[in-house]
């Protein structure tokens, strides 16, 4: 399944809208990066890959617009654990 993310920079967060719920990571942006500081899925869709295909998506946005990564959220962390081809978007 696939979903569109939604970089909703009023409320400083990446979205998925699913059938009426929201996920979400919440992030804030400074100097040139971005803090990854909290990921939220609805209940009901947890364990079906929906956190981490938010994460993956996010990730590729930050590459995209060239931002250095700040990964506050464990659970991103462990997703670029996972995933280390991420690794270059954190700050050293």
């Amino acid at each position: 399944m696939s979903y569109s993310l939604i970089d909703n920079t009023e409320k400083k967060q990446y979205e998925f809208h699913i059938d009426g719920d929201l996920a979400r990571i919440e992030y804030i942006k400074a100097q040139g990066k971005i803090f990854l500081t909290h990921t939220e899925v609805p209940v009901k869709f947890e364990g079906k890959g929906i956190g981490s295909a938010l994460v993956k998506q996010v990730l590729d946005d930050i590459q995209q617009k060239g931002l250095t990564l700040v990964p506050l959220c464990p659970f991103v962390s462990a997703y670029i654990n996972r995933h280390p081809e991420y690794n270059t978007l954190i700050s050293k």
